[in-house]
């Protein structure tokens, strides 16, 4: 029986932040995600942020146009992003909590006290054909209200169990236990499961031990990574990781 398979999308924000460092056009990140593409990834994530501290308008826009396969949008629930969405059309929109003040994505969205003003955004997300995904974490409430929302897609925060990781904290177990039963219970709701947020190579190989996860993104290990081997080998280390990962029984 052949294992299921994988995806790998890669998240290209922290090429443009090294762009925005010094101001004007290079490093340019959609040549990122063209060598990404080139190498291995089945996708391509942006987020586009209130501040535009990374990503761009016009790199979205280019992104949309240039790239060959499918692009994810994370993005915050608002007015001004959901137009920017419907206008480009991506492939699929991630929702995530988003403060300003915050250096990365703090934790997952809570859908639950978000249930109104999120069932609404998604539908309208979906009617124009775009895929809507939730990033959250792996807490039963959440899962089932995004389920009831209209989300096709969770992506769960894998975050705190990679920082348990790094830190040789023996309560890393039961959080990797958390995301196991969290992707199970999504499944079981009918949901598409994803994971992200700090994962590495040797994280990224154990959470696709579990065939539940169909795609994992990643972008700033796989950045800092390329610093030292390129992007391209980089994202091909991912690949194998999570494809060895993938065939453990």
């Amino acid at each position: 029986m052949p294992f299921p398979p994988i995806r790998l999308g890669v998240n290209i924000d922290h090429v443009a932040t090294v762009r925005n460092a010094r101001g004007g056009l290079l490093p340019d990140p959609v040549r990122a995600a063209h060598a990404a593409i080139e190498a291995g990834a089945d996708g391509i994530t942006a987020h586009l942020r209130e501040d535009r501290r990374h990503i761009r308008d016009a790199d979205m826009e280019r992104l949309r146009a240039e790239i060959a396969r499918p692009l994810n949008f994370e993005m915050a629930a608002t007015e001004e992003m959901l137009g920017i969405a419907l206008k480009i059309r991506p492939h699929a929109c991630c929702l995530v909590p988003e403060k300003r003040e915050e250096r990365t994505t703090e934790g997952g969205l809570d859908v639950v006290a978000g249930s109104s003003h999120l069932r609404e955004f998604a539908a309208q997300l979906r009617h124009a054909g775009i895929r809507v995904s939730l990033f959250i974490a792996p807490e039963p409430a959440q899962i089932a209200m995004a389920r009831q929302v209209g989300a096709d897609i969770v992506e769960l925060h894998t975050g705190t169990w990679c920082e348990l990781v790094a830190a040789h904290d023996a309560a890393a177990d039961a959080e990797y236990e958390r995301l196991i039963n969290g992707a199970a219970a999504a499944a079981s709701a009918g949901l598409e499961v994803h994971a992200g947020h700090g994962l590495d190579f040797r994280t990224a190989e154990k959470l696709a031990h579990c065939h539940t996860f169909v795609e994992f993104n990643i972008g700033h290990y796989l950045v800092g990574e390329a610093i030292f081997v390129g992007l391209g080998e980089a994202v091909r280390q991912m690949k194998a990781a999570m494809i060895r990962g993938r065939k453990f029984r």
